[in-house]
């Protein structure tokens, strides 16, 4: 392995309780009845596509798709700046890569306006070699083109990268991007392992093993 790309949500940041945060207050500001049936739906989704999911349900008239999503957005940023939660241990574990001569690349469905937020807060914006948004390709995860645009962008072969990744979609993403996945549960008893190369619990742990 010469590479490590990491998803964003979820493995660098604990973010998603900030996204139903936003969603939940800007969606209801509009109308929208955020049912649990589907917001187990829309996780995965990207923004724009969340956006989308909820007009067809309950379409509303005061603001377009795109400002409404720019809205979400911005509360998330706001949220990130304020509170942080990035994962434990992520720090010293991305430093460890690089010492040991790893590319680092980082693939997410989040829009590319919130990684340097992310990044910034976590305080490893410095060691990115590649950073890419699903929304610079037609599809995010769990279609493989994110994956296949950061490896080509490290120029590193898909084959030689391994992905660091703490959902079933991302996983699926990557394997079909032909990587090899590492999934990440940070004490996710329900996380689907089957698309799973290696497991780690946790950054703590170090399990610098996995990536020689």
């Amino acid at each position: 392995m010469k590479a490590v790309i990491f998803d964003m949500d979820g493995v660098i940041i604990d973010s998603e309780p900030f996204w139903q945060r936003a969603e939940f207050e800007v969606f209801s500001s509009l109308g929208v009845s955020l049912e649990k049936e589907f917001t187990d739906l829309t996780k995965t989704m990207t923004t724009i596509e969340v956006t989308k999911f909820w007009y067809e349900k309950f379409p509303w008239e005061s603001n377009s798709l795109e400002e409404v999503e720019e809205m979400v957005i911005s509360r998330v940023m706001e949220l990130i700046g304020e509170i942080g939660a990035e994962i434990n241990g992520i720090e010293f574990f991305i430093k460890k890569l690089k010492s040991n001569g790893f590319k680092i690349g980082l693939a997410t469905n989040s829009p590319y306006k919130i990684i340097p937020v992310v990044l910034e807060k976590a305080g490893i914006a410095s060691y990115f070699d590649s950073i890419f948004s699903a929304e610079f390709v037609e599809f995010g995860k769990p279609d493989p083109a994110i994956y296949l645009m950061t490896s080509k962008e490290l120029g590193i072969d898909p084959e030689n990268c391994i992905v660091i990744e703490d959902s079933y979609s991302g996983m699926l993403a990557a394997k079909n991007a032909g990587m090899k996945v590492v999934a990440f549960t940070n004490g996710n008893q329900d996380l689907n392992l089957s698309l799973a190369d290696y497991k780690m619990e946790s950054f703590l742990e170090h399990e610098l093993t996995i990536f020689s």
